[in-house]
């Protein structure tokens, strides 16, 4: 079975939130940041990795990204400022 990480990525200005989940977190922000794909992400510039958790299975990442996605902006903002309070670029981490 694959991996799967439920990520968080931002705008610059941090106004905007996306939600997505990935078997590949290094190869999918990739793709984000250099807009790879037409999109959400590439029409509001959403560059920024901010926020990730791993699962040992896709399944299990697939439902937590449902449950995220079913909250509120205030409840995804909450998770990133727990982990990653100044909500700095964490693409170069991974």
């Amino acid at each position: 079975m694959k991996q799967a990480y439920v990520y968080f990525m931002m705008n610059f200005a941090n106004t905007v939130i996306y939600t997505g989940v990935t078997s590949d977190l290094k190869k999918r922000v990739y793709q984000h940041k250099n807009d790879l794909f037409p999109g959400f992400t590439s029409e509001y510039k959403v560059h920024k990795l901010v926020y990730f958790e791993m699962f040992e299975e896709m399944i299990e990442g697939i439902k937590r990204e449902k449950q995220i996605k079913a909250g509120s902006r205030k409840k995804k903002l909450e998770l990133i400022r727990e982990r990653n309070p100044s909500f700095e670029d964490l693409y170069p981490k991974i």
